[in-house]
C-alpha cells in the first residue's frame, strides 16, 4: 500500500501541470478585459500601462511558468511564515487578485471558513442521515419506509439545489419566518446567543446540501446492502446462530462500504461545487461566491486559483478513495 501510494503520489504531479496549463490556457484565451469595469474617463494610455502592470503584456508561457512558481513555491512560504513567524519568502512576488489587489491566498483564507462551516456539516449531516435510510431500506425492502424513502431520494437528487434553496427559503423565511434567509457572515459567537443565531442561520443552507448529498449516498448504500444481503458468506452467518444485528451491522455493512466510500470520496469536491449555487442563494460569504464575483470580474487569477484547488480536491480524494478501498477489504493489494 505504501509503494501503490508513493507512485499515485509521483503520478499526480504530471496529472496536476496538465490540468493547470489547460486551466491557465483556457482562462487565458476567454474573451473579456480587466480593465473593462474602470471609468470610461480614464485615458487609454493609463489602461494600457495598468494592464502591463498587471503582466499581461508578457507571453502567456513566461505568465503560467511565474504563476506555477507562485503556486508551489512562494505561497507555501508565505504559509509557513505565518504559521512560525519566519521570513522565508521575503519580498517574492504573489499571486495577486485583480479585483482587490490583495493576495489571492489570503482572500481564499478569510472566505474558506465559511464555506467549511456550511459544506462541511452539511456533508457530515448527509452521510448521517444516508447510511441508516439506505441500510434500513434495503433490510425492509419494499416495505413503507423503503417507498418513502425512494421517493425523497429521487425527489432531492432530482430537484437542482438552487431551486430547493428557494422553496425552503419561501416556506421557512417567509410563510414560517422561523431562519433567516441571509446568511450573516459577520456574526461572531461569543455568547450562548450568538452561538444559538449562528445554529439559525446555517439550517436552511445545510438543509438544502444534506438533502442533495444523502439522497445519492442513500441509494447507493441501499444497492450495496441489497447485493451483499444475497451473498453466501452472510446465509453461512446466519446458520452459525449469529444475530441479525451483528450480521447486517458488521459482515454486511463493511462489505457494504466499498463502493459507498466512492461516492462518499469523490463527493466532496462535488459538494464545494454545489456550494457556489447555495452560496449565491443563501448569500454565504464562501469560497463559491467568491469565484462567482470573481468570473463576473474577469479576475483571472482568482480564477484559476480556486478552479486549480478544485482540481487538486479531486485527485487528492481520489488517492484517499482507493487507500480505503484496501483497508476495508483485505482482499485488494495494490503492491
Amino acid at each position: 500500500m505504501f509503494h501503490y501510494t508513493i507512485r499515485r503520489l509521483v503520478v499526480a504531479v504530471p496529472t496536476l501541470l496538465l490540468i493547470s496549463l489547460i486551466i491557465f490556457l483556457l482562462l487565458g484565451l476567454a474573451p473579456g478585459d480587466p480593465m473593462a469595469q474602470l471609468p470610461l474617463t480614464i485615458p487609454p494610455e493609463v489602461k494600457e500601462k495598468m494592464r502591463l502592470s498587471l503582466g499581461l503584456g508578457d507571453p502567456l508561457m513566461t505568465r503560467y511558468a511565474l504563476w506555477l512558481k507562485q503556486f508551489f513555491w512562494i505561497e507555501p512560504l508565505h504559509v509557513i511564515d505565518a504559521l512560525f513567524g519566519l521570513d522565508l519568502s521575503g519580498d517574492s512576488q504573489r499571486i495577486v487578485s485583480w479585483q482587490s489587489r490583495a493576495p489571492v491566498a489570503d482572500i481564499i483564507a478569510q472566505r474558506l471558513p465559511q464555506t467549511l462551516w456550511v459544506v462541511g456539516v452539511a456533508y457530515i449531516v448527509g452521510i448521517a442521515i444516508a447510511l441508516p435510510i439506505g441500510i434500513i431500506s434495503a433490510y425492509r425492502q419494499y416495505s413503507w419506509f423503503d417507498q418513502i424513502g425512494t421517493l425523497v431520494s429521487m425527489i432531492g437528487f432530482s430537484v437542482p439545489t438552487f431551486f430547493t434553496g428557494v422553496v425552503l427559503i419561501v416556506l421557512f423565511s417567509v410563510a414560517l419566518p422561523w431562519f433567516p434567509s441571509f446568511y450573516d457572515t459577520t456574526l461572531q459567537v461569543t455568547d450562548w446567543q450568538s452561538f444559538l443565531a449562528q445554529l439559525r442561520q446555517m439550517v436552511l443552507p445545510v438543509m438544502v446540501l444534506a438533502l442533495y448529498n444523502a439522497s445519492q449516498i442513500s441509494r447507493f448504500m441501499r444497492a450495496s446492502v441489497l447485493d451483499n444481503l444475497r451473498e453466501d458468506y452472510v446465509r453461512t452467518a446466519r446458520a452459525k446462530g449469529l444475530t441479525e444485528k451483528v450480521v447486517v451491522l458488521i459482515h454486511v455493512l463493511r462489505n457494504s462500504m466499498i463502493p459507498v466510500v466512492t461516492v462518499i470520496g469523490m463527493g466532496v469536491p462535488q459538494i464545494f461545487g454545489g456550494a457556489i449555487i447555495t452560496e449565491q442563494v443563501f448569500k454565504v460569504n464562501g469560497i463559491g461566491e467568491l469565484l462567482i464575483s470573481s468570473i463576473q470580474a474577469n479576475d483571472l487569477p482568482m480564477v484559476q486559483t480556486l478552479t486549480f484547488i478544485f482540481a487538486v480536491l479531486i485527485v487528492l480524494f481520489n488517492l484517499i478513495t482507493d487507500i480505503l478501498y484496501g483497508i476495508l477489504d483485505p482482499r485488494i493489494r495494490y503492491d
